[in-house]
């Protein structure tokens, strides 16, 4: 089974393969709002039980984002016990892909 967690750097060089593992942002939408990726899903964490089973595919790769990586990370051993098996977190959140991969994405 895949790592629990991915690096920035690394889930860049994925981004840039073709099918690339969906991003799924399960920030708040005001955070949304403020910074994302583009391409991304949102579905904020306290909707992920009711939505992941009919709006997302567990056979297809999934890397889960937030802020800094801790609720990212939460999500994704949920997703995972309940059968998602191709599911990382981004480590360090959106924040970190401001500060490694990409500055123009606003830090908050």
């Amino acid at each position: 089974m895949l790592e629990p967690e991915i690096t920035a750097e690394a889930f860049s060089a994925l981004r840039q393969q073709p099918n690339s593992p969906l991003l799924l942002d399960v920030r708040e939408p005001w955070e949304f709002q403020t910074a994302h990726l583009p391409d991304s899903t949102l579905i904020p964490m306290g909707e992920i039980p009711s939505r992941a089973h009919t709006e997302l595919d567990p056979d297809v790769p999934i890397v889960v984002l937030c802020h800094h990586g801790a609720r990212s990370l939460s999500v994704t051993m949920w997703l995972r016990n309940q059968g998602f098996e191709h599911v990382q977190s981004l480590a360090g959140g959106i924040d970190s892909w401001s500060r490694t991969i990409d500055p123009a994405i606003p830090r908050y």
